[in-house]
């Protein structure tokens, strides 16, 4: 998103990029950062405008048309949303100016037990258990399966499959071919 701020980039061709559907990207990123992409792209896009003001001679006019903004009127409205000080006001040094560094998301799982086991060599053994059939997608996980599981607990299925399990196994297990 960095190498692109000055274009009009949409969240469709950064979800492309991150091989992700426009909605998941969209709902990740909002999970991880608490902000949309377009409330990210539109600070930091006025934290660069500011900071050009701020550094060089340019005219409001030329910043708005390079930061993406059809009217001197629009930029200098967002502007004044995110600054609390109009472009003209920042060049005077009025106001405190807000600034959105660039971000980096870091991922750190904590807490996470782990899993001890073993493999075991069995004769072959029956499985009881409930067929149903999904269509895989391109996205992480099985659309459909996850309501299937929230459904089997909620009616007693679960309950029921785990009564009739006398084998050494123990618990249900979701399985695919």
């Amino acid at each position: 998103m960095e190498e692109h701020l000055l274009e009009p980039i949409t969240t469709e061709v950064i979800a492309r990029q991150s091989n992700l559907s426009p909605y998941h990207f969209q709902r990740t990123f909002m999970i991880l950062t608490e902000r949309s992409v377009g409330e990210y792209l539109r600070h930091r896009r006025l934290t660069l405008a500011a900071e050009e003001l701020l550094h060089s001679p340019a005219k409001v006019i030329d910043l708005a048309g390079k930061y993406g903004y059809d009217t001197p009127e629009s930029f200098t409205k967002a502007f004044r949303k995110q600054h609390g000080v109009t472009p003209s006001e920042a060049r005077k040094g009025m106001g405190q100016l807000q600034s959105y560094n660039r971000m980096v998301i870091q991922l750190t799982l904590k807490g996470a037990d782990p899993m001890n086991y073993r493999m075991v060599e069995r004769e072959a053994f029956q499985a009881i258990g409930i067929k149903r059939q999904f269509v895989c997608a391109k996205e992480p996980g099985i659309p459909g399966v996850e309501d299937y599981w929230a459904q089997a607990n909620q009616d007693g299925t679960a309950e029921k499959l785990s009564q009739l399990n006398e084998g050494e196994i123990k618990g249900l297990l979701g399985v695919t071919k």
